[in-house]
């Protein structure tokens, strides 16, 4: 089964992809077969937090639906790119950055909801990726997290 018709099976549908505020940067690039996805904020309208620091005004859990949400962003700038998440080959690598309180040390789990969401689509074998987390002071106009990506392309 394809990502799209395992969005369509799971009743995910992506958000519009995110405008970039200048024209100087795009939600994605192709090189070859890998398309490099730019940071995304969570989506709004899903049902997660946009703003805020993890720790101190979101929560953990929380958080972890605003990854979710910024990944589904990302997703929706990829098929905007390509035309098609089925092109997607793999996913090689996600980097996750989380606007964190002072002493909130739990980045890797709040990061989780990107890197559990590739898997769930693209199954342990190709979903599972490398990647980095780690807390910010502060994430433009107060996003609790920004998520960037590495994909192949088949």
């Amino acid at each position: 089964m394809g990502v799209d018709a395992k969005l369509a099976e799971l009743k995910i549908a992506l958000p519009s992809p995110h405008r970039f505020p200048s024209g100087n940067r795009t939600g994605c690039l192709q090189s070859g077969n890998l398309i490099f996805v730019s940071g995304h904020p969570p989506a709004a309208g899903l049902g997660a937090p946009v703003h805020g620091k993890v720790g101190a005004e979101v929560s953990e859990a929380e958080a972890y639906q605003s990854a979710r949400a910024a990944a589904l962003n990302m997703l929706s700038s990829i098929r905007a790119g390509i035309g098609t998440l089925d092109r997607v080959r793999r996913v090689l690598k996600i980097f996750g950055m989380v606007n964190s309180a002072p002493g909130f040390d739990r980045q890797f789990a709040v990061v989780d909801g990107a890197s559990d969401l590739m898997v769930e689509l693209w199954g342990p074998k190709l979903g599972q990726h490398t990647r980095s987390a780690v807390g910010m002071f502060e994430l433009p106009r107060r996003f609790v997290v920004e998520i960037e990506g590495v994909f192949e392309l088949g």
